[in-house]
């Protein structure tokens, strides 16, 4: 798989004839390795290894509802109240994030309500910072360090 923008980390996979598989730490089973799931994987190691999320309060490829539609969400992490931290939307390296993207992950918190969002292909990462109060959006060049926001 292509080497992405972020520490190098190590995963379980196999094969299975033509198939490769990712172990996911959040479902606890092997994955079809696409090349959206390889920067998923990548981005919940970064999560728990760089920016201090609690393994426990991160949750992948879940349904939500938004606006009558079935949809899914690529990853959350939440707060230990039960409240979204963090909405993350993955893309496949070969994806180039535009504004499609970010309106699809707006259209997302807008249900889902996180603090802080991030949107990334493995090669670029975005983050913002919802200010609900002002209605906008805080671009910024990292996010938190998360252990602090989690007690």
């Amino acid at each position: 798989m292509q080497v992405l923008n972020f520490p190098a980390y190590h995963f379980d996979l196999k094969s299975n004839e033509n198939n490769k598989f990712i172990f996911s730490r959040l479902r606890k089973k092997y994955l079809h390795l696409t090349p959206e799931e390889w920067v998923r994987q990548h981005c919940v190691q970064y999560l728990i290894g760089e920016k201090d999320f609690s393994i426990n309060l991160l949750n992948e490829e879940k349904q939500v509802m938004i606006n009558g539609m079935s949809k899914r969400y690529d990853l959350v992490g939440y707060k230990p109240n039960g409240e979204i931290r963090l909405l993350v939307e993955c893309k496949a390296p070969s994806v180039k994030i535009t504004q499609e993207t970010f309106n699809q992950i707006a259209r997302y918190n807008m249900t889902l309500k996180a603090d802080y969002l991030m949107v990334t292909n493995g090669i670029k990462h975005y983050y913002c910072q919802i200010d609900y109060i002002q209605e906008s959006y805080i671009f910024l060049r990292d996010l938190p360090d998360f252990k602090s926001h989690q007690k």
